[in-house]
């Protein structure tokens, strides 16, 4: 536990080193608790959600870097990857593909990737994953 807290810390001090460097992610993290920290992300140009503002609740394990911190949207979204009631990510960096060499600011940055180039193939949202998968072959259809 006492390594997850150092690494925790070392990104909290990086966090406030970017504050200017990426206006897209705000990070922070609870006065009394340094495993809970909430992001407030922009969402991703030339998407249906530019122009909005999402805010995510992380938690983050003990075991923090080894296993991955568990993330939600606190905003509703609708997303095929996001699951509209919980907020739950379906994201691979989140689950098997996770990597003690991510930290909380790249899992933002995934996320803002993920929003603007969905997987419909792995849905959490299933009507969303269907209107998505409707869409892209509407798309290809017409060879937008």
């Amino acid at each position: 536990m006492q390594a997850s807290r150092a690494r925790l810390f070392k990104e909290y001090k990086e966090v406030q080193r970017e504050k200017v460097a990426d206006p897209d992610i705000q990070l922070v993290c609870d006065d009394s608790n340094i495993f809970k920290w909430t992001a407030l992300i922009k969402g991703p140009s030339e998407t249906p959600f530019e122009g909005g503002v999402f805010q995510l609740a992380f938690a983050v394990p003990e075991q923090y870097p080894l296993q991955p911190p568990q993330v939600r949207f606190l905003t509703k979204i609708f997303h095929p990857n996001v699951h509209f009631k919980t907020g739950e990510i379906c994201l691979d960096i989140l689950k098997n593909a996770w990597s003690p060499a991510w930290t909380l600011q790249s899992v933002c940055r995934a996320i803002i990737a993920l929003m603007a180039h969905p997987e419909p193939d792995s849905p959490l949202n299933c009507d969303s994953g269907k209107l998505a998968c409707i869409l892209w072959i509407w798309a290809l259809t017409l060879n937008i």
